[in-house]
């Protein structure tokens, strides 16, 4: 089965877009690969502190204002998750079957529960019906530091520079590749589709 590599952050929201955009492609298609081999790329670990709400809000306004006004139903600032780790507990488990359809399918299911249901996926029992949904049993926290630092650690050695970061089944590296994110002179995100974003998801999409 085919893969697209990605690593990327459960919580942030360009990613959610990013890969639900490709997905919905896929589905139009009629094909079901390549399947999206999300790894970890964790920011809360990277900044040194938990992802802000309201810096998460704006960039979700600003992607329901341009480019998937469909997504983010569910998102509020007040069930929004103070860690990613205990969703990164679940797909960490999933990436140990080695089984590309469920850890596309977990990852997926994790944001839409933050994205679209509004839950806080940092509460254990928010997460458990999730892995139990697929026969998982979610990590301890020993485990997933292990498996969310490797993963974090391979992304740097191979050029990861934010998420999401994808790697394409011929070796070409591209961070955010479908999303064009700047900023208008008040602080506003300006989000748009980036220029050959079509014939990208294609060329992926096969």
């Amino acid at each position: 089965m085919r893969t697209v590599e990605v690593f990327a952050d459960v919580l942030c929201p360009f990613t959610h877009a990013g890969l639900r955009t490709l997905i919905d492609r896929r589905t139009a298609l009629g094909h079901d690969e390549p399947r999206l081999r999300i790894r970890a790329w964790p920011l809360e670990l990277i900044n040194g502190k938990p992802l802000d709400p309201y810096h998460i809000g704006a960039e979700i306004t600003a992607l329901r204002a341009s480019v998937r006004p469909d997504l983010f139903a569910g998102f509020s600032v007040d069930t929004f998750p103070a860690s990613s780790m205990t969703a990164f507990a679940v797909t960490a488990a999933a990436a140990r079957t080695g089984d590309a359809v469920m850890v596309e399918e977990v990852g997926m299911a994790l944001r839409d529960a933050l994205f679209e249901q509004g839950l806080d996926i940092a509460q254990r029992e928010i997460v458990a019906p999730i892995a139990d949904s697929f026969g998982l049993k979610a990590l301890d926290a020993q485990e997933t530091l292990a498996a969310v630092r490797a993963d974090w650690d391979e992304g740097k050695a191979r050029g990861v520079i934010g998420s999401p970061h994808f790697f394409t089944g011929v070796g070409e590296s591209r961070f955010c590749p479908v999303l064009d994110i700047s900023r208008d002179d008040v602080g506003n995100f300006v989000i748009a589709w980036k220029q050959g974003t079509e014939a990208f998801v294609d060329s992926l999409l096969g």
